[in-house]
């Protein structure tokens, strides 16, 4: 699998990078723009991460990981706000993307690890 090419990380990246900036234009509510601004980054970092190194498996389960926390950040954060379309939306919206994303990135993922390894 060739560096730079996936393009589940490059969908993770965007994500984070909707995520980070979205801070500066939708209004905050509880900590919506500390927990947004730092998983968006991390989700960033972690797209790179994935894009430079395509065999790590482990960083495919943090994306994963990062979009549940995207998800539930809303709940947590205390900006859970259905009846706008707000912080709330974008978290749950492009959480479940970044989900999606890294799970069909796994067995890619397996794959190129199982390759690299000599046998």
């Amino acid at each position: 699998m060739k560096k730079w090419t996936r393009w589940e990380d490059w969908v993770a990246i965007a994500a984070g990078l909707v995520v980070a900036l979205s801070t500066m234009f939708m209004p905050p509510m509880g900590a919506s723009v500390a927990i947004m601004l730092v998983l968006g980054v991390l989700l960033i970092v972690s797209g790179l991460v994935n894009l430079a190194f395509p065999g790590m498996v482990a960083m495919e389960y943090v994306q994963g990981a990062l979009g549940v926390l995207l998800i539930i950040s809303p709940w947590v954060g205390g900006y859970a706000d259905p009846m706008t379309f707000g912080a709330a939306w974008l978290s749950w919206i492009c959480g479940a993307i970044v989900v999606a994303v890294a799970a069909l990135a796994i067995r890619p993922a397996m794959r190129a690890h199982h390759d690299a390894i000599p046998h």
